[in-house]
């Protein structure tokens, strides 16, 4: 069954719904990266100190790129991780900005930008989720090609990729979960101040990569997770923009900063090794699709 739905083609709507979930991952981007000290203004709700924006940012920005990469898909296979990945993350958050709706910029005593923004932020994070499983839905009653077939021939992760992917998934969920579950004692570990709010977003994230990592130990093949290193590239290098800009959030001197980097680390060799990994030949590629 599942290899019979792997090889259908994208549908147009999910195509779609992808495109417009990167367009609006990108603006989300744009509001915390690059005005990361007017979030009063120009964002859902005020996020202090600036690092916590723009590593907001900076997920978002990475996230459009896996977006895309999804949307461009030939085949449902290689689309799926992009798809529930952004499902995860959008369901966490949606259930986060409900539990902290207090803390959203929704009253008459905030600028009339702030709320417009709030209000669009709440209409997408209702939406994306509802729209990716209904949307999800009829997409695995797609019916398999034979062009789908050549996702399949792309052969099997490396064991130390493999390995690697399973150890930041781990981590990911494991401290994503706990930022999720208690807020306030999991934000002692992390290098710079979280609120409660803060802390639940970025734990909304961590547990979405987290997810993201695992998909892509699981689906095992290089044409799959490609996109994700790709994804991974992106994010370790704006981190490191991020980190370049307002390091001076961090306390650096501690365990949390230096776990913080290992783990950036880490998701940076995980990316460079898939964006490195050979493509399908052209010879098995026809003949995959014959």
């Amino acid at each position: 069954m599942r290899a019979s739905t792997d090889g259908a083609p994208l549908i147009p709507p999910m195509r779609r719904l992808l495109y417009v979930a990167a367009f609006l991952v990108f603006l989300a981007g744009l509001q915390l990266f690059v005005l990361p000290l007017h979030t009063a203004d120009w964002f859902a709700w005020t996020v202090d100190p600036p690092m916590t924006a723009v590593f907001l940012g900076a997920a978002y920005w990475s996230s459009a790129v896996l977006e895309v990469a999804g949307a461009r898909s030939a085949d449902w296979g290689r689309a799926r991780l992009s798809v529930w990945t952004v499902f995860v993350f959008t369901a966490l958050t949606l259930a986060v900005t409900l539990v902290h709706l207090d803390r959203f910029h929704l009253s008459a005593e905030h600028p009339i930008s702030a709320r417009a923004v709030t209000w669009g932020w709440l209409a997408i994070y209702i939406a994306v989720p509802i729209a990716m499983l209904t949307i999800g839905s009829i997409q695995s009653r797609a019916r398999h090609t034979p062009t789908g077939s050549i996702a399949a021939a792309a052969g099997a992760l490396p064991a130390g990729l493999r390995l690697l992917l399973v150890v930041i998934a781990a981590v990911l969920v494991l401290v994503g979960a706990g930022l999720l579950a208690a807020p306030t004692q999991a934000a002692t570990l992390w290098p710079w101040m979280l609120t409660e709010l803060t802390a639940r977003a970025v734990g909304a994230w961590s547990v979405g990569l987290g997810w993201a990592a695992a998909h892509a130990r699981l689906s095992g093949d290089a044409r799959t997770v490609r996109p994700l290193g790709l994804t991974a590239i992106a994010f370790v290098v704006l981190q490191t923009v991020a980190l370049l800009r307002h390091g001076d959030d961090v306390t650096w001197a501690g365990a949390p900063a230096v776990g913080f980097l290992a783990v950036l680390l880490a998701i940076g060799v995980a990316g460079g090794w898939m964006v490195s990994l050979n493509r399908v030949p052209k010879a098995r590629s026809a003949l995959a699709s014959s």
